[in-house]
């Protein structure tokens, strides 16, 4: 296992153990915590981690098809899992209070007002994929290990800013916008991002053949629709829940 594998795991391992631990630390306090959020927190990571290592991401490095899985898994349904898993909330009560409102101020602060805006975060995530994909960046990532480090970093983090900025939660989100803002912004990285596969199918990106650029155009169309779906369904349950909770009976 290369140095860069083992810093995956231990990173994707602390993360797992920490939650735990967290909620454990509830526990002890009486207070409860849903058991699936911290199943959630533990398939995000794995989802992440086992891109990122083992005979997966050797593939990966040789086969465009599978790095276009790794894509889905790492950038679409890891992020989704993790932001369900409400990270924040849990830390909120768990830190101590000087940490927890810390925390909270850094949540309110301008920069994640700018961060979590859907424009932006779609500009970041569907932004990203298309200099990947459009220019030299996926090649040189091949021959690059910083580079190929930092793509990887960016796709999970600008996933997980995208899928926030759109759901608008579960965790605290004082700078959410209204539903219809999200989900024009989703509507429209689900269109770029089908317009990119299909960019990708037609010209493939440098240092990628014909064929495998068809099929891994292919699978970045078809292979994301469930996620996609997945995110449409939660925005539109979470719109019609707060709808219902503001509704007077």
């Amino acid at each position: 296992m290369s140095t860069r594998e083992c810093v995956v795991v231990l990173l994707s391992g602390i993360a797992i153990l920490g939650y735990a631990i967290a909620t454990a630390i509830l526990r002890n306090r009486g207070a409860q915590w849903p058991t699936y959020r911290s199943a959630l927190w533990a398939a995000g990571w794995s989802c992440a981690a086992g891109t990122l290592v083992g005979p997966f991401a050797e593939r990966a490095h040789h086969d465009f098809v599978v790095h276009m899985a790794g894509h889905i898994l790492l950038g679409m349904l890891a992020p989704v899992l993790i932001v369900l898993a409400a990270p924040v909330t849990l830390a909120l009560r768990v830190l101590p209070v000087r940490a927890a409102r810390t925390l909270a101020r850094c949540i309110n602060s301008p920069p994640m007002r700018v961060l979590t805006r859907p424009t932006i975060a779609t500009l970041l995530n569907i932004g990203g994929l298309w200099v990947l994909y459009r220019t030299g960046v996926y090649a040189a990532m091949q021959t690059e290990p910083w580079l190929h480090a930092a793509v990887h970093l960016h796709v999970l983090t600008a996933g997980f800013v995208f899928t926030f900025a759109v759901l608008g939660g579960p965790d605290p989100a004082p700078h959410r916008s209204h539903a219809a803002w999200r989900a024009t912004a989703l509507i429209v990285a689900v269109a770029a991002h089908n317009v990119l596969a299909k960019t990708v199918y037609a010209a493939p990106p440098d240092g990628v053949s014909a064929e495998q650029a068809q099929a891994g155009g292919q699978l970045m169309y078809y292979g994301s629709a469930p996620v996609e779906i997945l995110l449409l369904v939660l925005l539109c349950r979470s719109w019609l829940t707060s709808r219902s909770a503001t509704t007077p009976h």
